[in-house]
């Protein structure tokens, strides 16, 4: 579980938020005792049933969506409390709900909770699994077409440390592949050069002939565009898949 962070408070009162930053983030948020899905939503009850609805709330709202609750259950949440605490502060929450989850937004249907945090951070579908390239790939691996006419452009998801094997795209003329990032956070790495993060925007040409590998980070989900550059006689080659020792290096 990657690990959380928070310097608001001394972004704000220096030294005066040890307890904020230190030990209410540093420390309790990191108890692994409850998950941060459960603690996020105990947060939201909490913060709502003491009647606190400024900017605070607003942030934990869309930390709980950002770690998996969805529209439905934040609202049977709000609703469900609000039978307790009161109406009026369960119409204030709403409002303030509505700023982070969209009208009509719905809810995907997955039941990992990173796996539908990460669908809900690009345009493009995560699509079905891998099955076909399992034996290239460790971890799991979805595959979703987005023009199989012209020129082939998938959208490949890879979940925290999935990878795929060392490989070579082949052509006796043209041919390559382009990736482009649409979502979390991986890795690029050409046989005997460095890997190269990949966040969301960014592109890497590779060219026929070059061996590499791509794949997500250690503690997040990553989408790409695989984008088929035309050319003739186009082959992949499969090679040795990368080991832990290579991986484990990667942050």
């Amino acid at each position: 579980m990657e690990k959380i962070v928070q310097t608001a408070g001394r972004d704000t009162l220096g030294e005066f938020a040890h307890f904020n930053d230190d030990i209410l983030f540093g420390e309790n948020w990191n108890n692994h005792d409850i998950d941060v899905k459960t603690r996020s939503i105990l947060t939201v009850v909490a913060l709502m049933s003491t009647g606190i609805t400024d900017s605070s709330l607003k942030y934990h709202l869309q930390n709980a969506k950002n770690h998996g609750v969805t529209q439905r259950e934040i609202s049977a949440i709000i609703t469900h409390v609000a039978f307790y605490v009161g109406w009026p502060k369960g119409w204030a929450v709403f409002h303030l709900a509505k700023e982070v989850w969209q009208m009509n937004e719905g809810d995907l249907p997955y039941e990992d909770e990173a796996m539908r945090a990460h669908a809900k951070e690009m345009v493009f579908p995560i699509g079905q699994p891998n099955d076909a390239f399992a034996q290239y790939f460790v971890g799991k691996s979805y595959l979703a077409p987005v023009s199989t006419e012209q020129v082939g452009i998938f959208n490949v998801t890879f979940e925290s440390r999935c990878r795929n094997n060392w490989h070579v795209h082949h052509a006796s003329e043209g041919g390559g592949q382009i990736l482009v990032c649409v979502a979390g956070r991986g890795y690029y790495q050409e046989w005997g050069k460095d890997a190269v993060e990949m966040k969301p925007g960014d592109c890497v040409n590779i060219p026929v002939g070059v061996k590499h590998w791509h794949g997500a980070a250690p503690d997040s989900w990553f989408s790409h565009l695989a984008i088929e550059v035309p050319g003739k006689d186009g082959s992949n080659e499969w090679l040795v898949a990368v080991t832990d020792e290579q991986y484990r290096i990667l942050k």
